[in-house]
């Protein structure tokens, strides 16, 4: 399969994936848990946008140089077009994060360190999944026919839910947690698990990151 990836630029999309997250999280953390007003949001939001358009002219402007602009616009348009689509997508995932922390009422001042590190166990999660199946269509071609009958289905199921209110007690990965693992009602801080007469148990913010991490 032709391709214009190398060390180089797989080199550099992970450099900037990581200075990314990181700049987010030192900052989270320098700032302590606090309410993210509309304006700050929107702030960031921008930051992020500006910072995926820079990457794609960089590429661009690297693919302009070594491969030429007809490989460069091609490429150039295709991450843009991508990076629109899963923008667009992600649209459904923030209501699906709200119903989660409203269904397990996530203190406002703990909501931005809970989509933090869900969406950093989501990238961990699909990056696996990405690595894995590409691994496994070069060996066995034949796959691609199974995954695409797995989206179509996923599709199928998606349209049939359609207009219906979601139910996170009906959710696989909530119904698993109680039943293997010792959940809490209540918050405690920052915590995660907290041990009760040496027994451990998990503080629904654990829940709320591991469905977050999942979905």
């Amino acid at each position: 399969m032709e391709t214009i990836g190398n060390a180089w630029l797989w080199g550099g999309f992970t450099a900037v994936v990581a200075v990314a997250l990181l700049v987010d999280l030192v900052l989270m953390k320098h700032g302590g848990p606090h309410k993210v007003t509309f304006k700050e949001a929107a702030w960031w939001s921008a930051g992020w946008v500006a910072l995926a358009l820079l990457f794609n002219a960089g590429l661009w402007w690297y693919l302009q140089g070594s491969a030429g602009p007809e490989v460069a616009n091609k490429v150039g348009l295709e991450f843009l077009t991508g990076y629109l689509v899963e923008k667009a997508l992600a649209v459904d995932n923030i209501f699906v994060f709200l119903m989660i922390m409203s269904y397990f009422a996530v203190p406002e001042e703990q909501r931005q360190k809970v989509l933090i590190i869900g969406i950093l166990g989501a990238i961990v999660l699909r990056s696996g999944m990405i690595f894995a199946g590409t691994a496994l269509v070069s060996q066995f071609h034949w796959l691609l026919y199974v995954f695409g009958a797995f989206l179509l289905l996923t599709g199928w199921k998606m349209w049939k839910a359609a207009g219906t209110e979601p139910n996170l007690e009906d959710n696989p990965a909530l119904r698993w947690m109680r039943k293997h693992l010792r959940l809490l009602p209540d918050y405690h801080g920052n915590a995660m698990s907290v041990k009760k007469d040496g027994v451990r148990w998990f503080t629904p913010l654990f829940a709320v990151l591991l469905l977050i991490a999942v979905t």
